[in-house]
């Protein structure tokens, strides 16, 4: 383990079930603060677990993991996703509005309400969030808007570590190059160290310092990203997938 790395994976694996499936398998690498990590590969790659087993959402069949040189099974588990915040590719409100969703993080705190207003105020203008949003609820608002809605509500919390898994999937170009710019910012100011899953190659592109490309749980390539032949890694998952379509029949 890197005595420098904010976060450390040592042969880690997940197995499903009592036979030898496993979904990742002796998956090692280290996280340094302020790195942006795209994470790729086909889908069934392990990439949605690998974020899980990152804040404990899925606990790891073998290995270990280290966040800041603590193994993470040592830190509570709610300490733990205030600091690792993953927002999965569907999120929910819990019947809650917009404006009740994103402080809900910061009252479970005790952050005093005049932090909560200020922090919400700042974040509405960064990521462009029109007043109007905030007394709607989850079904007055499209599957990009809720989207958009549960990247906020993590980027109020704060984390050290933010987990994306597929955060571009629901957006339009325009506020996909938005959250990237967002994004490369916090992580350029060491504030926040930003790992991704996101199956389109030109946003990880736009995106990443380094990536990291699973296939069938392992980890085919770790890679700085001006190391990476991207129209390669591209042919690569097409061949991948075709592969993967071809065994399903």
């Amino acid at each position: 383990m890197k005595d420098e790395a904010q976060l450390s994976l040592e042969q880690v694996s997940l197995r499903v079930g009592i036979g030898a499936h496993y979904l990742l398998q002796d998956v090692s690498f280290n996280v340094d603060q302020g790195d942006r990590l795209a994470i790729v590969g086909v889908s069934g790659a392990g990439k949605t677990s690998l974020l899980r087993v990152l804040n404990r959402l899925t606990e790891v069949s073998e290995g270990k993991i280290y966040f800041e040189n603590q193994e993470i099974r040592q830190i509570p588990v709610i300490q733990l996703r205030q600091q690792i915040t993953l927002v999965p590719q569907e999120s929910k409100l819990l019947g809650m509005t917009v404006q009740q969703a994103l402080a809900y993080p910061l009252v479970l705190r005790g952050i005093p309400q005049t932090t909560i207003q200020q922090r919400l105020k700042a974040l509405m203008e960064k990521l462009h969030i029109p007043e109007e949003w905030l007394e709607r609820s989850e079904v007055q608002l499209s599957v990009g808007q809720r989207q958009w809605v549960a990247i906020a509500r993590a980027l109020m919390i704060q984390p050290k570590i933010l987990l994306l898994d597929e955060p571009t999937s629901a957006l339009d170009a325009g506020k996909g190059t938005h959250l990237v710019n967002i994004l490369t910012d916090l992580a350029q100011n060491h504030q926040t160290t930003v790992v991704m899953v996101n199956h389109q190659l030109e946003i990880a592109e736009q995106f990443c310092t380094r990536l990291l490309h699973l296939q069938r749980g392992n980890v085919l390539q770790d890679s700085s990203s001006h190391q990476v032949d991207w129209n390669a890694l591209k042919q690569t998952l097409i061949d991948a997938e075709t592969q993967e379509s071809e065994e399903w029949g």
